[in-house]
């Protein structure tokens, strides 16, 4: 009784470390990212599954350095820039953050209400759009954020249906063991493009917003503000590792299942989630495909409040206009005026013609310009002593922070090479 009790009180203290690095991991994989895995897995097969165990690292690495930004100058990003940098800098990234995140909520927004229709045929996926976006709207405005925090980090509970969907259909684990661990590339442009696909919807500019932000929410929460040590800098670390390993096997489970199911299945051409849910039932049951649409959803209503949560910061902090998750509504009227613009917006992308899927290439697009100059600046600021005192980069935080900046910046080219060249 005694060893049940103890292992049940650090359950429980774990559970309350965990935070905005758990939100921002479950985040990563909304309902678009979760498009761009399935069809990673339907049209490849288990070849990009490897994938997942080198972007952890790489994801762990820039949203600590976010992380610590937040924790040590008690401001977001957006505020580091804008005390550090020329305006014309802050300005650029604003621009193109604007539309690449209106056009991921309104993917997104798009993605949920499809699955939600595939569940109530009756329903037209419209409706479900507009009550969606409705319910965020009204928890986001109305709940105070200790709320909001908690409800984000419960619905993460929703996201461990991808760790069953892959084991309710008959799995070859010398193979899965195989594409996990030995990289697989063909140099080619549908391939090459999947690739980049997966790197811009894993790393992508608004959760470095986000993660510094929420980081001064939860100081200011519980005024830890004066108190920044090297225990709280550990046990940010500790959140974030665990937020981004949980996102990287999310990645990982989507990619085993359909690259299983669909790809042995002999669908190989998966362009929204819904289809990925579809595809789905006739190959491994009502279940799968339940857990599978449940789990869509559930993604959804915590990454829409990121996303336009991140957007709110990144506008209101540029013109020194209140902000925070943890102020009502009259306390704060610009911020979530924003995140009630942009919801209105990315719903109103179902109505003017532009596809989700082509939302997202619009999206994988703007985000892979603006990420290797952001993942710089993090960089930069992250080992400035004047900024960070003692809490500059170590050794391997740079390692990784400059293995990312590369690898984004290489992605960049690709994307701007297979979109407009070739």
């Amino acid at each position: 009784m005694n060893n049940k009790s103890k292992l049940s009180n650090q359950l429980s203290r774990f559970w309350k470390l965990l935070g905005p690095g758990l939100v921002t991991g479950a985040s990563d994989d909304d309902p678009s990212g979760i498009a761009t895995y399935s069809q990673a897995g339907a049209a490849y097969g288990l070849s990009t599954l490897w994938t997942s165990l080198v972007a952890f690292p790489l994801m762990a690495a820039i949203q600590q350095m976010c992380a610590r930004i937040g924790l040590v100058t008690s401001q977001g990003l957006t505020g580091a820039l804008k005390n550090n940098y020329p305006r014309p800098i802050l300005y650029v990234m604003l621009l193109f953050s604007f539309p690449a995140i209106i056009m991921n909520i309104g993917a997104d927004i798009a993605g949920m209400g499809a699955v939600g229709n595939l569940l109530f045929p009756s329903i037209d996926a419209t409706y479900f759009s507009v009550l969606f976006t409705l319910i965020l709207l009204g928890l986001i405005i109305y709940l105070p954020y200790q709320k909001i925090a908690s409800t984000l980090k419960y619905l993460c509970i929703v996201m461990l249906v991808y760790f069953i969907v892959p084991f309710l259909y008959e799995q070859d684990f010398a193979q899965i063991l195989k594409a996990t661990f030995i990289p697989s590339i063909k140099f080619d442009k549908d391939f090459m493009g999947i690739l980049v696909g997966i790197l811009g919807t894993t790393i992508s500019p608004y959760l470095f917003f986000w993660q510094a932000s929420v980081e001064v929410e939860e100081m200011n929460k519980n005024k830890k503000h004066l108190m920044v040590n090297k225990r709280i800098i550990h046990e940010m670390n500790e959140d974030v590792d665990f937020g981004m390993s949980f996102s990287g096997f999310v990645m990982y489970f989507i990619i085993l299942t359909t690259g299983t199911v669909l790809y042995n299945g002999g669908i190989h051409q998966i362009d929204t989630v819904e289809q990925a849910a579809m595809a789905l039932k006739p190959l491994a049951g009502n279940l799968a495909y339940l857990l599978f649409a449940i789990g869509i959803i559930g993604t959804g209503l915590i990454a829409i409040p990121v996303l336009s949560g991140s957007l709110s910061y990144i506008v209101t902090e540029t013109f020194g206009w209140e902000q925070g998750l943890n102020k009502k509504f009259h306390e704060a009227k610009a911020f979530y005026s924003i995140i009630g613009l942009s919801l209105i917006l990315g719903l109103s992308l179902n109505y003017v013609g532009i596809s989700p899927i082509k939302a997202l290439i619009y999206t994988a697009i703007l985000y892979g310009l603006t990420a290797p100059v952001l993942i710089a600046i993090i960089l930069h600021i992250s080992n400035n002593k004047k900024i960070m005192g003692e809490y500059t980069n170590s050794r391997t935080s740079n390692i990784l922070g400059f293995s990312a900046f590369i690898i984004m910046t290489a992605a960049a080219l690709a994307l701007l090479y297979l979109q407009f060249f070739s």
